[in-house]
């Protein structure tokens, strides 16, 4: 989902001595658009933050290089350096800004390939190699009743009120394959399985992430920033705060058809789009209880919506899986549930068709792309406060 922009620290807001080439810089900003467009929604989030820490360390590394260079006694005429931009993004996915400095990017089946270095941030997570999954028989039969099934456990589900004040708090088990190029020899990899915790207040202006595939330390990083503008986020598909979910209509047609005008022109098909923008809501935000049994009859109104019968989630747990295949990407989009108490587990992104061109090669179908498992999902009362530190 792309609509919002992530802010840029003020002091860098303009950089009228940039060395820059205008040209380059559209260049650059049109292909990471059209990444963002590309990418299934549901990996938006998770690629954009791993794409945008790896660009801020480029830039601090081309800052210091700069410095080592320069002239001890700076020339008063000169005009002074760029600075480094270290970009925040604020929670969920966010249309990537146009970048002052080049980087090449491509995905490849929902995979992000990064054409510098190894490919991926340098972060502590350890690699390995890809990972994989049998595919599994895909059906149409059952959908609606599973669907139905589903809705009516969420329905029965423990589900409080956010109050302001408090925080919405989502803990969560992550991992993800991608395209590591070294010497011009591309490789696929991943990195290890590790946790992702997130805060946000109910009208979202205010958030914590810690995650160690994004964050720079382990102490995490805040998500409490405005717009481009200065101005608070405003809720939406793109930014699902809860204060703009509890807002929303339960009735499934009219709740689909909102689903349909705010995503037009939002990823491979408006079908698919569809499907994933509820997956989003599935996985990293809080709707209401009404809204959130809605959320899946309105999901048995999208064509294509099939059943894996077992699927695995990120923590290893079997379920079963509400699944839609992108036609254009290969990559089949699973929701993953409990298959006795049809409770969400979480969401895993396979790929079932080989792709042709020369870096799609690499993923052959059975590579999972992204998975991911809710751990908890909980109400607390405080910024970066655990339930289990709750009183």
């Amino acid at each position: 989902m792309n609509a919002n922009t992530p802010r840029q620290d003020s002091d860098s807001d303009s950089d009228s001595g940039s060395d820059f080439d205008s040209a380059e810089w559209e260049q650059d900003a049109q292909l990471l658009s059209r990444t963002a467009r590309d990418l299934p929604s549901g990996r938006h989030q998770f690629h954009k933050e791993r794409l945008m820490a790896h660009i801020h360390e480029q830039a601090q590394q081309e800052e210091r290089t700069a410095a080592q260079a320069a002239p001890a006694q700076a020339v008063p005429t000169q005009a002074a350096p760029a600075k480094a931009r270290r970009f925040r993004l604020p929670r969920p996915a966010v249309t990537l800004p146009a970048m002052a400095f080049a980087l090449s990017a491509v995905v490849v089946g929902g995979v992000v390939t990064l054409n510098s270095g190894d490919g991926a941030r340098n972060s502590a997570l350890a690699t390995g190699p890809a990972l994989t999954t049998d595919i599994g028989t895909a059906t149409s039969k059952g959908v609606p009743q599973l669907l139905d099934q589903i809705s009516l456990a969420a329905a029965e589900g423990d589900h409080p009120t956010v109050k302001p004040g408090q925080y919405v708090y989502i803990e969560s088990m992550t991992a993800d394959t991608f395209v590591k190029t070294v010497d011009d020899k591309s490789s696929l990899a991943s990195h290890e399985l590790h946790r992702r915790q997130v805060w946000n207040s109910p009208d979202g202006t205010k958030g914590w992430l810690i995650d160690p595939a994004v964050n720079e330390g382990p102490e995490g990083e805040t998500l409490s920033l405005p717009d481009e503008n200065g101005n608070p986020l405003e809720g939406g598909l793109n930014h699902p705060t809860y204060d703009y979910l509890a807002k929303l209509t339960t009735d499934p047609d009219k709740l689909l058809d909102i689903i349909y005008k705010e995503t037009k022109g939002q990823g491979n098909s408006p079908d698919q789009q569809a499907f994933a923008t509820i997956g989003d809501l599935l996985g990293e935000s809080y709707p209401p209880a009404e809204l959130y049994s809605a959320l899946f009859r309105t999901a048995a109104k999208i064509p294509g919506v099939v059943v894996v019968d077992d699927a695995v989630d990120a923590a290893g747990r079997h379920g079963v899986a509400v699944a839609r295949v992108d036609a254009t990407s290969g990559e089949r989009e699973e929701w993953i549930f409990d298959k006795k108490t049809h409770v969400f587990l979480g969401e895993r992104s396979v790929q079932v068709k080989q792709l042709k061109d020369e870096e799609g090669a690499l993923v052959k179908p059975g590579t999972v792309n992204f998975t991911s498992a809710v751990m908890n999902r909980a109400v607390v009362d405080g910024m970066k406060q655990t339930p289990s530190q709750a009183g």
